[in-house]
């Protein structure tokens, strides 16, 4: 079977992160300029390819004093470290569902993580194109990138949770 090439249509699609914040709360932001393709040989997916980058630039929590302060040294640094990327090492199937393991690359550090990726179908837009839909959930520590900027409370705990749940709506679009 010939290989299909599916790319991210970003206008569909998007990429977000969720982490506690005083322990109480989850604060959500997004990466807003990203891309990725999936290469697969079969129509089920099985064994597909998958490539993504984001801009660490892009980054967007809804407040901008958040926002720069994500985008400096003490998280993403984005003037030194501007993408973070993640290839594909497997995608398999489980269920009508799949798991996506691959190699993810945040300030110059690579882990392997493995994600949850729920198959929405395919369908043709009324333009003609055929797109296919996926969401993706996981969970990675953020001090394993080297992202460890935090502050201890006066009641115990961190200000910052380790964990970084990962959310993604991403919709590919066949090519020809």
């Amino acid at each position: 079977m010939a290989t299909t090439t599916w790319v991210l249509d970003p206008t569909h699609s998007e990429l977000q992160f969720k982490v506690k914040h005083l322990m109480i709360t989850t604060v959500t932001g997004s990466m807003n300029v990203l891309t990725a393709t999936l290469t697969s040989e079969s129509d089920d997916f099985q064994g597909a390819h998958v490539k993504f980058e984001a801009e660490t630039g892009s980054i967007d929590t809804g407040n901008t004093d958040r926002d720069t302060h994500l985008k400096s040294g003490d998280f993403f640094n984005a003037d030194e470290f501007p993408k973070v990327s993640f290839e594909s090492t497997s995608f398999e199937k489980d269920g009508s569902d799949y798991v996506l393991a691959g190699n993810l690359t945040i300030r110059d550090v690579t882990k392997s993580v493995k994600l949850d990726v729920e198959f929405g179908g395919i369908a043709t837009d009324p333009w003609g194109n055929t797109k296919a839909g996926f969401t993706l959930s996981g969970k990675i520590k953020r001090t394993d990138f080297g992202l460890t900027w935090n502050a201890a409370l006066e009641t115990g705990g961190v200000m910052v949770s380790e964990d970084v749940r990962i959310l993604g709506e991403l919709q590919f679009v066949k090519q020809a």
